[in-house]
């Protein structure tokens, strides 16, 4: 009977609406996700991948960094200690929602599949250091942190829209279409510049292995998606104007083109003064921001169904 108070008492305190700290833990969310990529690239281009030689030790018989591991294995272990914020962030932000779990199924779930990604990120980390920074599982563990990025990027875009009382105005087929063939292009561009990554120099470790791709045939499998994408977005913009009047959605458009020149500015400029270790990191921020960028383009363009629209009318 007690222990039935101690829970009800606790829910109590939770909120039952969302609040700035719902929408907050949201952004938050979203920042640390994209954070752990850019922090997990330094990793890489510091030639600190083994700095932690096992896993879940740092090193047999010590979870903790040792004097012989030197800087690297600070750099490496640092990274594996921001998991545990983003463990902290995902918990908080379930239960922020936790009594709006009927109510608002969509942001529960959302919260529930950031929360279980997290250790899935951990375990593919870790496979990653028992592979030696194998490219192809160091290209899943860059995919899987990417599409966290997505998920927490819905998640502030539908806080938000609760915290505000805004209705997501409907939009036409064709638009909604489009915002989808940009997610799909802009994710097609991620997964190849994996490959390019997992071709190039930047291994993380010395003796890394790498792929043995010609860079001349993976780039131009990478390039080609982001040219379709620029296509896609310019057809989206002009019918975001033609055909709409939704500012919210014109906004998405214009930040996803904002994206997409300074990321191809950054990507032709590191292939052509020899892949600087700045501007390899600088272009893993602009992935994950082209992400972010897409997948807000998709959500705002995204054709709501009538009954839905309905009840938040």
């Amino acid at each position: 009977m007690s222990s039935d108070l101690a829970a009800t008492s606790w829910a109590d305190k939770l909120p039952t609406k969302v609040t700035r700290l719902v929408h907050g833990l949201a952004i938050a969310s979203l920042i640390s996700q994209v954070g752990i990529i850019v922090t997990g690239g330094a990793v890489r281009l510091t030639k600190s991948g083994l700095g932690c030689s096992q896993w879940p030790n740092c090193v047999p018989g010590s979870m903790t960094p040792v004097p012989e591991m030197g800087i690297h294995g600070l750099i490496e272990f640092g990274n594996r200690l921001l998991t545990f914020v983003l463990l902290i962030i995902a918990v908080a932000f379930l239960l922020s929602v936790w009594n709006m779990r009927k109510t608002h199924t969509t942001l529960y779930k959302l919260g529930l599949v950031l929360l279980i990604g997290i250790p899935g990120q951990g375990v593919i980390g870790g496979i990653t250091v028992w592979s030696k920074l194998n490219p192809w599982v160091v290209s899943l563990h860059f995919l899987l942190s990417a599409t966290l990025v997505a998920l927490a990027t819905v998640l502030v875009n539908r806080t938000r829209r609760e915290l505000k009382r805004d209705v997501a105005p409907a939009t036409s087929k064709t638009i909604s279409q489009l915002g989808f063939l940009i997610l799909i292009l802009s994710s097609i561009a991620i997964i190849m510049g994996t490959i390019v990554t997992g071709t190039g120099p930047h291994a993380g470790d010395a003796e890394a292995p790498r792929h043995m791709f010609d860079p001349r045939i993976v780039t131009p499998l990478h390039t080609g998606p982001v040219y379709l994408l620029m296509l896609a977005t310019i057809a989206f913009m002009i019918l975001a104007y033609r055909t709409t009047n939704n500012p919210k959605l014109r906004s998405a458009g214009w930040w996803l083109v904002v994206v997409i020149l300074i990321q191809g500015a950054i990507g032709y400029t590191q292939h052509l003064h020899g892949l600087p270790v700045p501007l390899v990191l600088l272009h893993m921020l602009g992935a994950s921001l082209l992400m972010v960028a897409a997948t807000n383009v998709w959500d705002r363009a995204y054709l709501m169904p009538k009954s839905v629209r309905v009840e938040q009318d």
